[in-house]
């Protein structure tokens, strides 16, 4: 599952060139979450080490986790699945 959720909200990356010639990468629902590069994949494989570890910390502080195209991470979805 957790696989699943880093793929569906690598879809969702918005990617950008700026003004310097970096590219800079958001994944909207995943507030706060950012990365940059200088090159369009190696600023894609940066979002994806930012979103692994935004993952890690948010677990870390029992944070609420934002469901991604129908993908719930979130401990509580994990235990209504299984009942």
């Amino acid at each position: 599952m957790l696989t699943e959720y880093i793929q569906v909200a690598m879809r969702q990356g918005h990617y950008e060139l700026m003004e310097d010639g970096r590219f800079f990468a958001t994944i909207p629902a995943c507030e706060g979450l950012w990365a940059d590069g200088d090159t369009l994949e190696g600023t894609r494989e940066n979002l994806q080490g930012v979103l692994e570890d935004w993952i890690l910390i948010k677990a870390r502080h029992d944070d609420v986790f934002p469901v991604i195209a129908g993908v719930d991470i979130n401990p509580q979805a994990a235990y209504a699945e299984a009942d």
